[in-house]
């Protein structure tokens, strides 16, 4: 069999207008609608779930993602920015779209034709949006303790001021408050949580004085929803745990036995090249590694474009056929070479990153940790969005 019969096998036909994909991220569909069943079950029939998918899904890919997320019955969408939105709408997504990133003032004036729903932190953007004509609904962000976006407790009462006496049609508009925790990831430390919340609920207050009475509140992330009932509110944002990751370690600790997340997301590639090299051969860029035995190696056609951090050159590991095989060298921007010594592969195999192989399993954790003690957030939002994401 010739090996480009082989490499389709493999690949199990999947093809783009290029031919045969060298590397592609994994979605599972079935794990999409378990982990949406599970934060429904915590969250409880009155309370809405938005699932975040902003930063491309955080790596999952914005369109696949949001397709399954609608389909299996999240009630609306959080996005980062208008042109995430914009992008959803254009692809067919019709339930509610919050934007949580700042949005330039020209592109604000266009968010209600769409049905797309602001995130206002500020006075300049709020003054921009009274002076249009059909301003667009919107939430009101407070700042509690995290010190990014959002107006501050004090400047509540003059923001009240400007909807009632100069802005009666944007007052119209005002469709919500929310805040964002700072550190909502540990159950035995709810003190600065505790705090923002208190301080979130005031603000509440005010409007409700003021008149507002039926707004839409949301404080709850993943690891706020997790953590208390007492945050869900009327709607909660979960982001990392509807991909089937953890906020944080100290969370899964505490928490594992009763909630049970599954990772949705597998990252790989194919083997490109087999050979074998000598004792004392280098491999790679800068001489960095020197095998000091007769070493097999297997190439693969990715590297730190698509998404392999440089950090893991010589420590980094893959699976092939089940087993594990380290990196060796420098990983390149689209190259990288691994230990296969002892494994039997050959051009056309599959070599799995992130994900599980047989009975071994490669975690987002795993390979955040190996990377420098990176994020596993930053890991798979990293991954490069050109590379094809498939539902499985």
């Amino acid at each position: 069999m010739s090996a480009k019969k082989k490499l389709v096998l493999k690949t199990k036909g999947r093809f783009d207008s290029q031919g045969t994909f060298r590397t592609w991220i994994e979605i599972s569909k079935s794990a999409v609608k378990k982990n949406i069943g599970t934060f429904r079950k915590l969250i409880g029939p009155k309370v809405k779930l938005w699932s975040v998918v902003k930063s491309n899904a955080y790596g999952h890919g914005l369109v696949q993602f949001s397709r399954l997320a609608e389909k299996f019955g999240v009630d609306g969408f959080c996005v980062d920015s208008y042109v995430e939105a914009v992008r959803l709408r254009r692809e067919g997504i019709k339930k509610p779209i919050l934007v949580l990133g700042p949005t330039l003032a020209e592109l604000a004036k266009e968010a209600a034709g769409k049905e797309i729903t602001l995130s206002i932190s500020n006075f300049e953007i709020l003054k921009h949006l009274s002076q249009t004509k059909n301003p667009p609904k919107f939430h009101i962000k407070i700042d509690t303790g995290m010190s990014r976006q959002g107006f501050f407790l004090e400047d509540i009462p003059k923001a009240i001021s400007f909807l009632g006496h100069q802005s009666l049609v944007l007052s119209q508009h005002l469709a919500g408050l929310y805040t964002h925790f700072a550190s909502a990831k540990d159950t035995n430390y709810p003190t600065y949580t505790d705090r923002q919340f208190e301080i979130f609920n005031k603000a509440v207050k005010f409007f409700e004085k003021a008149g507002y009475k039926n707004l839409v509140k949301h404080v709850s992330a993943t690891g706020g929803v997790m953590i208390n009932p007492k945050y869900h509110l009327d709607a909660v944002r979960v982001g990392i745990g509807l991909y089937g990751l953890w906020p944080a370690k100290e969370l899964e600790l505490q928490l594992r036995n009763k909630i049970h997340l599954k990772p949705i997301l597998s990252w790989k590639t194919i083997i490109s090249e087999v050979k074998n090299i000598p004792t004392g051969q280098f491999v790679g860029y800068d001489l960095v590694e020197r095998v000091s035995r007769p070493t097999k190696i297997a190439v693969l056609p990715i590297g730190y474009w698509h998404g392999l951090p440089r950090i893991l050159s010589t420590t980094g590991e893959v699976l092939i056929n089940g087993r594990r095989a380290r990196i060796l060298g420098r990983v390149s921007m689209d190259l990288t070479v691994v230990d296969a010594t002892g494994i039997k592969c050959q051009v056309g195999d599959i070599a799995t990153l992130i994900g599980r192989d047989q009975n071994d399993e490669i975690s987002a954790y795993e390979f955040a940790a190996k990377a420098g003690g990176a994020s596993h957030y930053e890991i798979v939002t990293r991954l490069n969005p050109l590379m094809e994401r498939i539902i499985t």
